[in-house]
């Protein structure tokens, strides 16, 4: 945990005592030139992208120093859920320019580093990981974004506002915070974001039989993220600064594609050929307008999930594809 104290947010307002929570795996060299930031998704940790980090992988220790990071709101990170000064609803609002910044000063103040090799993330991480290409042109010479969208696209925005009307329609919801565990709510969260909008209709089909075992799935599925022990407060805060990115309003630049003509690192561009939470034109059009930016298409029935190491293969291919992409 790397003390920060006072962090000035975009806004104008303060999150006081912060806390920019990290992993290093491996040493940095010289001023930071083998270093792999990795920014994590909407409610994921420093774990999020644990299948690309190892020995023989795209993020191999004995080549890279990998400093893994938490974003604001995470629970790890300073958050409305473990604020001392400012809980819950206290909290001010924060964007993903915000997490850039704090994981900037992480860099350059905690750590001594100012520069690095690559930044790397998948969905809001792969949103920092543009972010900060835009906003810092001269510190990273690769950027490496998986599901990404340079504005947030209008469905992706439908989805976070009914994911928090899942939470909302709890009994624990006052109107001002939650007055406990809105379990109803994290059931029908869990129906939304884990069940339906992170993977595609084949790749249902492909792993379920029936009725019967897709009911069993469903509720494994919710265990599921009632043990990941994500905050609901948290949830709110997170998914408002998701929803409202964009590059465009960068300062010194005159709107999304401006900014992404302005990125000079070297960027390649992941996402699967169907993705029901971050649109996969979306990925398309960031390829597009960056300068000699390469897109790949996961090849992989898994949608959103497609990012992640829930298929051994996508998690094979992913690494291949990065791996070749830092050696070119």
């Amino acid at each position: 945990m790397a003390a920060l104290g006072d962090l000035r947010l975009e806004s104008g307002e303060v999150i006081h005592d912060f806390g920019q929570s990290y992993v290093m795996h491996g040493t940095p060299t010289g001023r930071g030139e083998n270093v792999v930031l990795v920014c994590a998704s909407l409610t994921g940790n420093h774990h999020r992208l644990d299948f690309l980090i190892g020995e023989g992988r795209a993020l191999d220790p004995s080549r890279y120093c990998v400093v893994a990071v938490d974003p604001i709101g995470n629970g790890l990170s300073t958050s409305p859920s473990n604020s001392a000064r400012q809980p819950g609803m206290r909290f001010p609002r924060f964007t993903i320019r915000d997490m850039v910044h704090a994981q900037h000063r992480l860099l350059t103040e905690h750590l001594g580093i100012d520069r690095a090799f690559a930044v790397v993330g998948a969905s809001m991480g792969g949103m920092q990981a543009l972010q900060w290409v835009v906003s810092h042109p001269d510190f990273a010479a690769r950027s490496v974004a998986m599901t990404p969208m340079a504005r947030t696209a209008p469905w992706a925005v439908a989805v976070t506002e009914t994911a928090r009307s899942c939470l909302m329609a709890d009994p624990a919801w006052t109107g001002d915070g939650f007055a406990g565990i809105p379990d109803r709510g994290w059931r029908a969260y869990a129906g939304l974001m884990t069940v339906l909008l992170s993977r595609t209709p084949m790749a249902l089909a492909e792993q379920m039989s029936g009725c019967d075992d897709t009911h069993e799935w469903f509720d494994a599925m919710v265990a599921q993220v009632r043990r990941n022990g994500f905050d609901a407060t948290d949830y709110l805060y997170q998914s408002r600064a998701y929803e409202r990115h964009d590059v465009g309003t960068t300062p010194g630049h005159a709107g999304t594609d401006a900014a992404l003509a302005s990125i000079r690192a070297r960027m390649l561009i992941a996402a699967p050929a169907m993705d029901l939470f971050n649109p996969v034109i979306c990925a398309r059009d960031i390829a597009a307008a960056v300068p000699g930016a390469r897109f790949v298409e996961i090849p992989s029935l898994q949608g959103h999930q497609a990012a992640t190491s829930q298929r051994a293969e996508d998690a094979a291919f992913l690494n291949g594809a990065i791996g070749s992409f830092f050696a070119a």
